[in-house]
């Protein structure tokens, strides 16, 4: 089957052609039909036996879903009460029937916090064909899932939707899409939106502005942000100290100490108090600077100002302190955060287990892990990246016991809990140690499966090393492991996000002749990879012929179409 485009580059060679691939060509007429994606349906029929009866209700009342928050309180056993709340609802909507619309609410905020999201905006859909609409704050609560998640499209989307299903969007629904917006990147768009807003005789809040000035000292530096909050005062926008707080973090993160101190001088004359928030972005900027007497001279004006630190605030000083070494001072900062009754998390411990693995101190490693059990403060992923700081000093298997033994103690099954682990230290750029635990993990008995594997992918492309990405399918092959789809658009992803599509449609063709079939998502991230390198044109031109030839849904196409300001026609 031919591929999608026609690349004329090798895949491994590291260097960019300096003819541009002719991309749009090959999207043929032998392109696979594909489905769109759905969830699964009519399989409640078969799980409802394994909850509690419910009474079938009459067509003009609303039904009860069977509960999902009470028993046994494992993760697993939870997840599948809700997965069968769900299918029963899904179930008793197609026979006619509508929801209570409280529980169904709830059910679509608890599948969000376990990340089912497709679940839960089948929830809403459903609320909506059984005519109980949710309402203005559940949409906007899906909305900023959708976002937080990457799914802006989708999220612009439902949003186009809410008036025909009889629900306005509100300034916070809005809200949510800026941010998403910013989140990615176009900063261009959001600006729109927000001219939209205003249309609608919304008035953006202070939110909305930190947003937007987020995204534009990111994107342009801090001195654009500054003359985009100009023009915001002068439309007779009112922001306020938040604000001003994210230009305080730009000007810092510019390095730039001297122009934020001046800014932070003058908040008084502008109307504003410098608050909690105020002091901690200076305070981080100095103390990794190692200006620890001007870092003082702020934390004794902050108490003689009535501003009391934060928990935020104790973490800046044990994180700049182990970072440079004097763990004895973090301590003993950690000791006194407790003393003043706040209760140290994660972020508190993990940048002085980092300074002890880097120290090789594998005695006060332990002893700190211990404490932080012992006063129920849950790890998370920063401390097994914590952790990971040993096998960059040699000890490898060190860090894989300490590893072990975190996950006995916390009777976790031990294949998920690897897996998440390689995940964690993938995410953080940490991939070499997230290799070197895998062997002894392997050792220990452990099989990488097709998350783990796509993770590594994913960990390698996004710290620049594509060909190690690409060799990893060699090794999977001379061990007698085949790939699988979920593994080829890791690797199409990861080189899209490093800004190399062309070696994508590389991977794209190379699987095509491996006899793999692409799916909906291979396809969607290809497009997405062209819009984000700037060719919009080109991006439209193969986003319609995919959905001329069923391989995108038409759905997908608007979405994507919507989220990257194509222009797009489809019939």
């Amino acid at each position: 089957m031919p591929a999608l485009l026609q690349p004329t580059s090798p895949l491994l060679n590291g260097r960019r052609t300096s003819e541009p691939k002719n991309w749009g060509r090959s999207c043929s007429s032998q392109l696979p039909t594909l489905q769109t994606l759905s969830l699964n349906r009519g399989a409640a029929s078969k799980t409802l036996t394994t909850t509690t009866p419910v009474a079938v209700p009459t067509k003009d009342s609303a039904f009860t879903l069977p509960g999902w928050r009470n028993g046994k309180s494992d993760q697993r056993t939870k997840e599948l009460r809700l997965n069968d709340a769900f299918l029963y609802l899904e179930y008793m909507v197609g026979r006619g029937h509508a929801p209570n619309v409280d529980q169904a609410t709830q059910l679509l905020y608890d599948l969000c916090k376990v990340n089912k999201i497709r679940k839960a905006v089948r929830v809403m859909e459903l609320m909506v064909s059984s005519g109980r609409t949710p309402d203005s704050a559940t949409f906007t609560y899906l909305v900023n899932q959708l976002c937080k998640r990457g799914n802006v499209g989708y999220a612009m989307q439902l949003v186009d939707k809410m008036d025909e299903y009889g629900c306005s969007p509100t300034t916070a629904t809005y809200n949510s899409l800026v941010r998403g917006l910013c989140i990615h990147g176009n900063l261009q768009q959001s600006l729109q939106l927000l001219d939209r807003l205003m249309q609608r005789g919304l008035t953006p809040n202070v939110f909305t502005y930190s947003f937007l000035l987020e995204a534009a000292y990111k994107e342009r530096g801090v001195d654009e942000a500054v003359r985009l909050l100009d023009e915001i005062i002068v439309k007779g926008g009112k922001p306020n100290l938040v604000s001003y707080n994210v230009l305080l973090t730009g000007l810092c993160k510019e390095e730039r100490f001297e122009d934020a101190l001046k800014l932070f001088r003058e908040l008084p004359t502008k109307g504003f108090r410098p608050n909690v928030v105020s002091y901690n972005i200076l305070l981080r900027s100095l103390c990794y600077d190692e200006r620890w007497e001007d870092a003082e001279e702020l934390l004794a004006e902050m108490g003689g100002k009535d501003c009391s630190p934060s928990i935020i605030t104790y973490n800046i000083l044990i994180g700049s302190l182990s970072f440079h070494g004097r763990t004895d001072q973090a301590i003993d900062v950690l000791e006194e955060m407790s003393e003043n009754g706040f209760k140290p998390n994660a972020a508190s411990y993990n940048p002085i287990i980092a300074q002890y693995c880097k120290d090789r101190n594998l005695g006060a490693v332990v002893q700190c892990l211990d404490m932080m059990m012992y006063k129920h403060c849950q790890f998370n992923e920063g401390t097994y990246n914590a952790i990971a700081v040993l096998c960059g000093e040699g000890m490898v298997d060190e860090s894989f016991s300490i590893i072990q033994s975190l996950g006995n103690k916390q009777n976790y099954i031990m294949h998920d809990f690897y897996r998440n682990v390689i995940s964690f230290l993938c995410k953080k750029g940490n991939t070499l140690a997230a290799f070197q635990l895998l062997d002894a993990m392997t050792r220990s008995g452990f099989t990488p499966d097709s998350y783990t594997i796509s993770s590594l992918i994913r960990g390698l492309c996004m710290e620049g090393m594509l060909d190690e990405a690409v060799e990893i399918f060699d090794v999977m092959e001379e061990n007698e492991y085949r790939p699988d789809i979920d593994n080829y658009n890791a690797l199409i992803l990861g080189m899209c996000k490093a800004q190399r599509t062309d070696f994508a449609f590389d991977v794209f063709e190379m699987m095509i002749q491996k006899g793999y079939t692409p799916n909906e998502t291979t396809y969607i991230i290809l497009v997405e990879g062209l819009a984000h390198e700037d060719e919009a044109e080109l991006a439209a031109k193969v986003l319609r012929k995919l959905h001329l030839r069923n391989a995108i849904s038409r759905s997908t196409a608007e979405r994507i179409g919507m989220q990257y300001d194509l222009d797009l026609l489809l019939d």
